[in-house]
């Protein structure tokens, strides 16, 4: 029998809202699974792809990540992974230098025998080059093998993976598909196979109402009845709490009712999310965000949903106005050259009497290597994190389970994830500082 935890989309370093209590948040969750793990002496953790939120990390979530991870090596639970498409890029993964450090295995076409089951790695493929997949993996003599992969695969939502052609073309017969970037956990049998997400495990957009967690994944043998079986649980995770308000104004109610509606919740250091809507007065959003956060709110964002026509100055509340900018970027696929660029621009580490030399200094350090200004991947449509939902800009996040690539989440969204990125070692830097060093 072979017990593994199966996570993924933990998406370190998210600092949702622009809030560093939230990107704490993230890191939490990730440790909370970790501590799991320890006290229930599971087999190995299984993580379906994007650890990280952003392909080029902070120091501080790279520290936290490896604290974490030295705690589950030093209670003898492996660490196995995939690159996930928020995370991936052209050169070394981060995942490449946590297998140096001894503290991961990047999972591949060989097998990685854990008890009695062999697990194989699918990192991120764009769609545009999945048709140069083979699906052709190393044999194995174990009872069990499962594959992990990082997609949106049938039958699930936004789903642009064929599940049908990866099992019948693979060389190996896999018992479970252990999938990330969907951040809606749900499970199906496709011919004979069980795969399954596990969701995301911290809210990563408005969209993830239902309440965050992992899979508790067990190939069992000697089933009652002699018959093997994979059984699948969901176990729940306790993380910042959310609280969503519906506040529908018939005429001539306004922002008095809104904070009627508020103040009925317990708001103490939780998120709060309100939807206006109906046919009542404007209501001014920064006003019941306020409101929200002096009755205890940690964050407080309002949606006015509603149409209103009139000639009275109305105030908009932009939660995070750089997400149109990263959602914008997105769509253009700038090549990875371009991305440094508008990376240095707006970042708020740069001084603007420093932007100048820093694009000059990022461009001169990719001369030489043409792939960095070819242009990226198309969006398509990839992101969707069965969520790609990650985006920063809650307020026009993606339904639940929408492609995670799709919205604001993608943060200078990675072009890599194939092949090609596979077989770069860590020390590759592309133009950048290499992993050892950044550390």
């Amino acid at each position: 029998m072979t017990r593994v935890i199966h996570t993924g989309d933990t998406h370190v370093g998210y600092a949702q809202y622009h809030s560093p209590v939230r990107r704490q948040d993230f890191l939490d969750a990730f440790a909370a699974v970790i501590d799991d793990a320890i006290e229930d002496e599971v087999d190995a953790v299984v993580h379906a792809g994007d650890l990280f939120h952003d392909r080029r990390p902070e120091l501080g979530d790279l520290m936290g990540t490896i604290t974490v991870l030295r705690r589950l090596d030093d209670a003898g639970v492996p660490f196995l992974a995939v690159v996930g498409n928020h995370e991936s890029t052209r050169g070394g993964q981060w995942l490449d230098l946590f297998e140096r450090l001894g503290l991961a295995t990047r999972l591949d076409d060989e097998p990685t025998v854990v008890g009695d089951t062999a697990f194989y790695g699918l990192d991120h493929v764009p769609v545009s080059r999945r048709d140069d997949l083979g699906y052709a993996f190393a044999d194995h003599d174990a009872e069990y093998a499962a594959l992990v992969a990082h997609g949106l695969f049938e039958p699930f939502g936004y789903a642009d993976w064929d599940t049908e052609e990866v099992l019948a073309e693979s060389d190996v017969a896999f018992d479970a598909m252990l999938l990330g970037d969907n951040h809606t956990p749900d499970s199906a049998e496709v011919d004979d196979t069980w795969v399954t997400y596990p969701g995301s495990t911290e809210r990563a957009s408005a969209s993830e109402r239902e309440g965050r967690g992992y899979n508790l994944v067990t190939f069992d043998a000697d089933a009652a009845g002699g018959d093997d079986r994979v059984e699948i649980r969901r176990r729940a995770l306790d993380t910042r709490p959310f609280v969503f308000v519906e506040a529908d104004l018939r005429e001539g109610e306004g922002a008095a009712r809104v904070r009627e509606k508020v103040r009925q919740h317990d708001l103490d250091d939780a998120v709060v999310l309100v939807d206006v809507t109906g046919d009542g007065d404007p209501v001014t959003p920064a006003a019941i965000e306020e409101f929200a956060t002096d009755e205890g709110a940690l964050i407080a964002r309002v949606t006015d949903r509603r149409e209103v026509e009139t000639d009275a100055e109305v105030d908009v509340s932009f939660a995070d106005p750089e997400d149109a900018v990263r959602e914008r970027v997105e769509e253009m696929a700038l090549s990875e050259a371009a991305l440094d660029v508008e990376e240095a621009v707006r970042s708020g580490t740069v001084p603007d009497t420093n932007v100048r030399e820093a694009v000059k200094r990022r461009v001169e350090e990719r001369i030489d290597d043409l792939d960095a200004f070819d242009r990226g991947e198309e969006a398509d449509g990839d992101e969707s994190d069965g969520e790609r939902s990650t985006s920063e800009g809650d307020e026009t996040e993606p339904e639940d389970g929408e492609p995670e690539l799709a919205v604001d989440e993608t943060d200078g969204e990675p072009t890599g994830g194939d092949d090609e990125t596979a077989t770069t070692s860590a020390t590759d830097t592309d133009g950048q500082v290499s992993m050892e060093d950044y550390l």
